[in-house]
């Protein structure tokens, strides 16, 4: 067995039943990056802002897998996404956290979960796809493959994330993209050919709206490519926090 499932099955292990036990307020997050789209190298040195919480939601399950590319053949377009995860006040990186991600289908379906789609029956039980787990480098940096997410209902595009030290989950928080890119993917991508409009725009999204307060306005770096949409995010976390979980979506 690879060391890093080894050690990704201890952590989660015992966070079983730590995570959900709290959330802390921040502030506003600032993402940046250099040519290479690795974030935080244009950050100033001693400037490091909380990253804020957000919901879990209802479509989070650990498929207990370590992986970079979190594709699984899911058709849309390639993307490929980037975390530097560092340390509230002394923003030096943070190595070996574990970061978990997961989001939706080019249809706005997330795997694992049945009463889904725009009537609600659709069915993904027993898939993985859009889901995965990588550990931070020296640089508190993990990287993820995947494809551009498409909408559901009432949410504008997003990725969701956590971040676990130790025996904590120290972030739940969700990620979001330029209006202007989402819509310019939807229209001329095929794979979004049948649901080319999104029915949320940031502004209107119930999260995104209610700004840092309640995890939302935090929307990724972006740079396009001949070949793949790239995108970035500095995640400066509070060794002390615990996480918002899924009593925080049963309180609204």
């Amino acid at each position: 067995m690879r060391p890093d499932m080894n050690r990704r099955r201890l952590i989660g292990g015992l966070i079983a039943g730590a995570a959900g036990s709290g959330m802390p307020s921040g502030a506003r997050a600032q993402p940046a990056v250099d040519g290479a789209l690795r974030p935080a190298a244009a950050q100033p040195d001693g400037v490091c802002v909380l990253f804020p919480q957000a919901v879990e939601g209802p479509f989070y399950f650990d498929p207990d897998m370590v992986r970079a590319d979190i594709t699984e053949g899911s058709p849309g377009l390639p993307l490929r996404f980037v975390l530097r995860v560092i340390e509230l006040g002394a923003c030096k990186p943070i190595a070996d956290a574990r970061v978990d991600v997961w989001h939706a289908d080019a249809g706005g379906v997330y795997s694992g979960y049945s009463g889904q789609g725009d009537d609600g029956s659709v069915s993904a039980k027993g898939r993985t796809h859009l889901r995965g787990t990588q550990f931070t480098d020296a640089d508190g940096t993990a990287s993820f493959t995947s494809v551009y997410p498409g909408w559901y209902p009432g949410r504008t595009p997003h990725i969701h994330l956590k971040v676990f030290l130790d025996a904590r989950t120290v972030l739940t928080a969700q990620a979001y993209f330029p209006d202007e890119t989402s819509a310019r993917v939807y229209r001329s991508q095929a794979a979004y050919a049948a649901r080319p409009v999104a029915d949320t725009t940031n502004a209107r999204d119930f999260i995104f709206r209610r700004s840092t307060r309640e995890g939302g306005s935090i929307v990724f770096t972006m740079r396009e490519t001949s070949a793949l949409l790239e995108a970035a995010l500095v995640i400066a976390v509070d060794r002390k926090a615990s996480s918002a979980g899924w009593w925080n979506w049963l309180r609204g």
